[in-house]
């Protein structure tokens, strides 16, 4: 049986949890909140240490101390997490699903989730190419239940 049905998130070795990430690169997107409606938006540009062409952390090792607002989401509750994607594999088995087909865990190929359309590479813009002006970039509104 496969790690990711017969165990929990907690219970999941560090090498386990890290190959769930499919490497969308979505939850590195920069998000802005309406202060009056609470609202949350998404926009394309996505943080500096995000290489495009790969969908990876470029210093994921260090990325906390880069990047302060970085999320560790290994050391939270997932239940304030709503702003993952849909199709993120940590929201998805929190909330007692399966992972989609074209995980790279089902598929075997780390390339799976860009050849499904998953990835922001397509269409993302690194911080340091964007005008200061992040409501320029909205994508859209962030849906979450």
């Amino acid at each position: 049986m496969s790690f990711w049905k017969s165990k929990t998130l907690a219970q999941m070795t560090t090498e386990e949890w890290e190959s769930l990430c499919d490497n969308c690169g979505q939850c590195c997107l920069n998000k802005l909140e309406d202060e009056d409606t609470g609202e949350t938006f998404v926009t394309r540009v996505a943080c500096d240490l995000l290489d495009l062409k790969t969908c990876r952390c470029s210093n994921y090792q260090e990325r906390s101390s880069l990047v302060p607002d970085c999320i560790n989401l290994k050391h939270h509750d997932f239940v304030e997490y709503y702003w993952l994607p849909d199709s993120c594999a940590y929201r998805l088995l929190n909330d007692g699903k399966d992972l989609p087909t074209w995980h790279p865990l089902i598929t075997g190929d780390p390339n799976s989730v860009k050849l499904a359309g998953f990835t922001v590479g397509q269409y993302a813009i690194n911080q340091a190419d964007a005008d200061d002006d992040l409501e320029d970039y909205i994508i859209g509104p962030l849906h979450h239940e």
